[in-house]
């Protein structure tokens, strides 16, 4: 399987990737470095990257930013860093990529738990991730030629527990072979369409 993993030098990313190389061909897209250089911010970057990789039979995005702040600082330009990158950025890469994918082939979308269980200062970010949700629900439905949609939504990561534990009190940290085993359903699986929760 020849397959794109975007974002694939960051805390999920490479771990994504070192777990797929085993048996896949993985190309690794990123905004400075990697196989491929892509800035997913960009319709035409995105479009320059499809054009040069050709087809393939997966896509996991594991990229993209959102502003974290309070509500009362956030200001309209922070919403529109989540909307540009995050949203619009996964929005673009299946747009695009769909037409990149082989038969029976799979893009696999990454949102969070803020989606159903935000923390303070995630309005943009939340909001980012349950538009993503609904995006994944009514896309997947117009898909042809077998292919799948599907996000992944996990919880706090164990490896970026230091970074964020102070966001999330009380959360039990999700281990990282728990959000491999999600990726992995949602390429090799049947699932289409689905919100593949991974929270505790």
């Amino acid at each position: 399987m020849k397959l794109l993993i975007v974002g694939g030098h960051g805390a999920i990313g490479k771990t994504l990737t070192a777990h797929f190389k085993k048996d896949n061909e993985v190309i690794i897209a990123g905004r400075s470095n990697g196989d491929i250089e892509v800035d997913i911010t960009d319709s035409s970057s995105i479009t320059r990257m499809f054009d040069a990789i050709g087809n393939i039979d997966a896509i996991i995005c594991a990229a993209g930013d959102a502003k974290w702040a309070t509500f009362e600082n956030l200001t309209e330009d922070d919403y529109y860093i989540g909307f540009r990158s995050k949203l619009m950025g996964q929005v673009n890469l299946t747009r695009l990529g769909y037409r990149h994918l082989n038969e029976g082939g799979s893009i696999t979308l990454t949102t969070g738990i803020l989606a159903e269980h935000p923390v303070p200062k995630t309005a943009s970010a939340a909001m980012v991730n349950g538009a993503i949700h609904s995006f994944v629900k009514a896309t997947a439905l117009e898909l042809q030629r077998d292919v799948r949609l599907n996000a992944i939504a996990a919880g706090m990561v164990q490896d970026t527990y230091e970074k964020y534990k102070d966001y999330f009190p009380g959360h039990t940290p999700v281990s990282m072979e728990k959000v491999v085993s999600g990726y992995e359903q949602s390429v090799l699986g049947s699932e289409n369409g689905t919100i593949i929760k991974i929270y505790n």
